[in-house]
């Protein structure tokens, strides 16, 4: 089973890379003192593999790492490596994103073509899936439809993240699934909007040249000072997960000026009352 690296494990992996630096020790002095192939060691620091207790703590004992960080350290591979509800989809979610934003105190996200995933009723949902995903079978469709169905359920958890969702005019007036699905779908996100933890705007056509003429993209953002925002960009040709300050900070700054342009929420729930109606 492929390993998908949540939060947590990417802080372990950085934690394990900063402590061999610390040392200026290389991967390869790594290796040969643990016995280990350097890609093993390689592997731990980029959240390539799940980390093993045993084996954090045999790198910890290298370092020289006292107790209480080494303690807290141990205890982080342990929580790492813990298997998430999504293991249950590994045939659906094929990259990282999934376990990154279970964990995430905020998601700000544009999109120019489609209701964000956590929003989509089932009727759209498969209207989506079945067509842009041109999957084989029936089966396969209600297998995805399951899979979304059980990530929407972060929204109703108690400590459920603060979903602020820009999307474009246009994404109102496609009609997916048929006037029947696409007005349900409408509703549905008027009803979303009106919810203490989602805020949802939407960018109108007169808005004309805009920051987010790129394409859609994703910003994670986190509790902990120690995990950095994750900014996601999703393409045909694969998923890229962009961390530094650099480049998260563009996607802010990006998200910023979009939600700038775009009508205010209140606004934002008119239009998308009118467009349910039409």
């Amino acid at each position: 089973m492929t390993y998908r690296p949540t939060v947590r494990g990417r802080r372990l992996a950085r934690e394990l890379r900063r402590l061999r630096e610390e040392k200026s020790l290389t991967l390869q002095d790594v290796a040969d003192r643990l016995g280990w192939s350097r890609a093993t060691v390689s592997r731990l620091e980029t959240g390539q593999t799940r980390p093993r207790h045993g084996d954090v703590a045999d790198m910890l004992d290298l370092y020289g790492v006292p107790s209480p960080e080494r303690d807290a350290l141990i205890a982080l591979a342990r929580q790492a490596g813990q298997r998430g509800w999504w293991t249950a989809y590994v045939d659906v979610f094929t990259g990282s994103y999934v376990a990154l934003e279970d964990e995430a105190s905020e998601i700000r996200t544009w999109d120019a073509l489609l209701i964000h995933g956590l929003l989509q009723t089932e009727d759209y949902s498969r209207a989506v899936i079945g067509t842009g995903r041109m999957l084989p079978t029936t089966a396969d469709v209600d297998r995805r439809i399951a899979a979304r169905k059980a990530r929407q359920a972060l929204l109703d958890r108690t400590n459920a993240p603060h979903l602020h969702v820009v999307l474009d005019e246009a994404v109102l007036r496609r009609p997916i699934g048929g006037p029947a699905v696409m007005g349900a779908q409408l509703r549905a996100l008027n009803k979303a909007a009106r919810r203490p933890r989602v805020t949802i705007q939407v960018l109108p056509y007169e808005a004309g040249a805009h920051a987010g003429l790129d394409g859609r993209f994703t910003i994670l953002s986190y509790p902990d000072p120690a995990d950095p925002d994750i900014a996601y960009v999703e393409g045909t040709m694969g998923d890229v997960y962009l961390e530094s300050a650099s480049e998260t900070g563009q996607h802010r700054e990006r998200f910023d000026r979009i939600a700038g342009s775009a009508l205010s929420p209140a606004d934002s729930i008119r239009l998308i009352s009118e467009a349910a109606e039409e």
